[in-house]
Formats: C-alpha cells, sequence, structure tokens
C-alpha cells in the first residue's frame, strides 16, 4: 500500500493553476488573484492632514505662542489655490492636501480664532506633525498583494484603494461528483428496507465550494456498469471527477472497471492509512479522477488530505496547504501498526494555555455525528509507539472547527 505522503505527492504532481479570468471587485472575494495588485497611485497622492486644525510652516511655530495671518481653507477634496508664505496658516480639514508651503497641522484644540488671525498656544513644532506624507500608505508601483492569495474584505479594500476596478483570478476548477450505490438514497426520498439516505455527495460539494471551485454533483450512479458509464460520462469537461464509493474490490465494487472500460489508467487505489484506505487516483484521458471511499467520515477525511490540495493547486493558491499543527494530546493513544492513523479530535486549552486535542473514545468511520463535532484530526504515523496524556501530538485542522479555541 502506498503511503499517505506519496499518495499526496502523486496526486498533486496531475495537477496545475488553471487560467485566469478577470472579475469585479464585487465578485472578488474569497477568490485566488492570478496577478498581482500593483499600486496605480501613490496614497495618499500628496501630504494631506491628519487632523481638523491649521496647516502652518513649522519654522513659524518654533517659539509659542505664535501670531499667524489665516490666508484660506483647505477642505478634503479641493485643491489647494494658494501657497503657504512665512506667517501664514490656512485652515485645514481632515484628508486635505497641505498647500504649498506648508508642512505641518496645528490642531484646531491647540489655537484661538480671532477673526483672520489664529493664535498657536501649544503644541509640537516637529516638522511634518499630523501629516500624512505622500506615499504613506502605499506607494505607485508597489507590490501591495501576491499572487496565489485567497481575497479577503481587507484585500478587496485595499485593491480598491490601489484604483483596480477589476482583478485576474484563477478560474474556479470544475468537480465533478458522482455517489455509487444501489443501497443510497437522496435526503427526502423514500428509503427502502435495505437502503440508507446519500449523504457524501453533499458533504464534498460543500467542501468543494469552501476551498474555491465549483461542485457539479453528478448524483447517484447505481451498482451496474451501464448506469456507471452513462454517469461517468456526464463528468465530461470537468477538471476532477470525484467518486464516492465502489473502488474496492467486492463484486459489487465497479468503478475501477467502468473507468477501465472508458480507458482510464489508475495509479493506485489503496493508502495505508485509516479510515481512507480504499482511495483511488488516475486519469480518464485528461481528466484526472478521485476516487473516495463511501463511508461518510472516511470520504470527508480523504477529501480534506487529498482532495482540498487538489482544489488550491489548481487554483495557484500560496499557502492553503493541509499542513499539520502540533497539539497536547487530551487522552492516552495505543501504540499504532502499520496504516497512519486520523482520529478525530476535539481542542481546547488547558491551564496554560497550550493547546489540547482530545479523541473521541470512538472512532468508527461511518460516524457523521463526530466528525461533525470534531475540531482537528490526530494524526498516528505509521507504528507510533503509545502516546500518554500531554504528549505532543500533529494534528490537522479541519475547518469550521471550534472558534473557541
Amino acid at each position: 500500500m502506498l503511503s499517505v505522503a506519496d499518495a499526496t505527492q502523486q496526486i498533486l504532481a496531475a495537477f496545475a493553476p488553471l487560467p485566469a479570468e478577470t472579475v469585479g471587485l464585487d465578485r472578488a472575494l474569497g477568490r485566488v488573484l492570478a496577478e498581482p495588485v500593483i499600486a496605480r497611485l501613490s496614497q495618499p497622492p500628496a501630504d494631506a492632514s491628519a487632523m481638523d486644525g491649521y496647516a502652518v510652516r513649522a519654522a513659524d511655530i518654533a517659539s509659542l505662542p505664535a501670531r499667524l495671518k489665516v490666508t484660506g481653507s483647505i477642505a478634503a477634496g479641493a485643491a489647494p489655490t494658494q501657497a503657504l508664505k512665512p506667517g501664514e496658516a490656512m485652515r485645514i480639514f481632515t484628508g486635505a492636501f497641505l498647500p504649498e508651503g506648508g508642512d505641518s497641522v496645528v490642531i484646531q484644540e491647540n489655537c484661538d480664532r480671532d477673526g483672520d488671525v489664529v493664535t498657536v498656544r501649544e503644541g509640537s513644532n516637529t516638522r511634518g506633525q499630523h501629516v500624512r506624507q505622500k506615499g504613506n500608505d502605499f506607494g505607485q508601483g508597489e507590490i501591495g498583494i501576491e499572487r496565489g492569495r485567497q481575497l479577503t474584505a481587507r484585500d478587496i479594500a485595499l485593491a480598491a484603494a490601489m484604483n483596480w476596478p477589476f482583478l485576474a483570478v484563477t478560474r474556479k476548477p470544475r468537480i465533478a461528483i458522482l455517489s455509487t450505490g444501489d443501497e443510497l438514497q437522496h435526503p427526502g426520498e423514500i428509503l427502502g428496507p435495505a437502503q440508507i439516505v446519500a449523504s457524501n455527495g453533499f458533504g464534498l460539494a460543500a467542501l468543494v465550494t469552501a476551498c474555491g471551485g465549483e461542485p457539479n454533483y453528478l448524483g447517484i450512479a447505481r451498482d451496474n456498469l451501464p448506469d456507471l458509464d452513462r454517469m461517468i460520462a456526464a463528468a465530461g469537461g470537468a477538471d476532477l471527477l470525484v467518486t464516492t464509493g465502489g473502488a474496492s474490490v467486492g463484486e459489487h465494487d465497479l468503478i475501477q472497471k467502468a473507468l477501465a472500460a472508458r480507458g482510464a489508467k489508475l495509479d493506485f487505489w489503496k493508502i495505508a492509512m485509516r479510515p481512507g484506505k480504499p482511495v483511488m487516483f488516475g486519469a480518464l484521458g485528461a481528466m484526472p479522477v478521485l476516487g473516495l471511499p463511501g463511508n461518510p467520515v472516511s470520504a470527508l477525511v480523504t477529501a480534506t488530505l487529498f482532495l482540498k490540495p487538489a482544489i488550491e493547486k489548481l487554483l495557484g493558491r500560496v499557502g492553503g496547504a493541509t499542513v499539520p499543527a502540533t497539539a497536547k494530546l487530551g487522552a492516552a493513544m495505543k501504540a499504532n501498526d502499520q496504516r497512519q492513523d486520523y482520529h478525530r479530535a476535539t481542542l481546547g486549552r488547558d491551564a496554560e494555555g497550550a493547546l489540547v486535542a482530545t479523541p473521541f473514545s470512538k472512532q468508527d468511520s461511518a460516524m457523521l455525528s463526530l466528525i461533525a463535532k470534531a475540531d482537528a484530526l490526530i494524526v498516528r504515523p505509521p507504528h507510533a509507539p503509545e502516546a500518554k496524556v500531554g504528549d505532543l501530538t500533529d494534528i490537522v485542522l479541519l475547518a469550521g472547527g471550534s472558534e473557541s479555541i
């Protein structure tokens, strides 16, 4: 069986970033930037007042109190129309550009106004006081956002300030999802005496969306080759086909046969991990195929480990890979066998504030109720020895985990 690390390497090697498309700022949130955002102007574009007060020359207020003649007023958005001469001051408001000759601002609380004369009573005479220098935020030509970043609201605001109404982002990966099994029915449908409700397709579609992809849930293929062939054909045009169930070697596990009949080539179909041993990967022509287990927990765990990084590679996302963190164990764990285990766990903090991962007592790969409550996966490498409470362990954080940690 293939190791998790080798399987991840093989899967990611099959993908490359998709082409870019242009979207407006109102549609850019959560998208991955395909080209860097470079400032088209400086901000502020000129020296600007940071406070309401009076624009002055620092040399004129070297000795206080200082009486200055008020020769004008400048509001934000109004360009100064005259220069500031020695012995003069101009009323100025927050955000307004300093007049030529002005190099400082005295806040209005430190001044007394009498007609066209203002007396500066107190304050610093340091040049540049209460002035936002030109380019203080960013300068023209400066890179504001690097390519590969998943855009946040803060990024959108910065791009707008840098005068970009549209952004180049990576096209969303189109991920076709196919569930398989005679035993499955969709939520809300009438169940036969030996049937269960299908959950994998909906959970995986939600994960794809959360990762920045565009899911296309094809539905449920029954355990016969004609139905599987028909539904696999419906995945044409996808950047990746994800199947769930039917990837093992039992009599009713037909997905490998259906794919082979269409000329698919498989790289592997077993990984030394638990849950999730029957993971399959290959290609149907130019379309990669990732086969995940049918057990709901196994499907979500393997999707977190393999599907999520694949989508991030298609997006060209930088820094989004599933990198293990560490935590203290909240419960003792037995020695491991030859497979790498991923135990569902909750996270908390101990008295010293250290992160603590506590595994659930049950780790059944069909128990969705527990993975829904989980914050992380505890990673137990092959042949890991017994671990005690308080020992450090690697963990994989799950999206949407506890916000209290």
